[in-house]
């Protein structure tokens, strides 16, 4: 086994870039995430956060990672089609 192969094995989980920045990455994090460059997250997260796209946490100083998912989820309409929340009748498969 190559010393390459052996370090990747021997590598904890929170050896991980994105394991370490958790549940606020910083703003560079998400770009890298989002496929994006710095500069152009920037530009994106400027145009977005007046449509409710995550802004820095006062506190932490970064923005919440499952936000910024739950809101480019939102908008790409991943997880949109709900089920119907009652039974609306019996199913007539011969009416198509």
């Amino acid at each position: 086994m190559s010393n390459a192969a052996e370090m990747q094995r021997d590598r904890s989980p929170a050896d991980d870039p994105v394991t370490r920045q958790g549940l606020f990455p910083c703003d560079a994090e998400i770009a890298r995430r989002l496929s994006l460059g710095s500069e152009k997250f920037r530009l994106m997260a400027a145009a977005l956060e007046p449509l409710g796209f995550p802004r820095r946490d006062e506190l932490v100083g970064r923005r919440y990672w499952p936000a910024v998912r739950a809101f480019l989820d939102r908008r790409y309409g991943v997880g949109s089609l709900a089920s119907p929340s009652h039974v609306d009748g019996e199913e007539n498969l011969d009416a198509f």
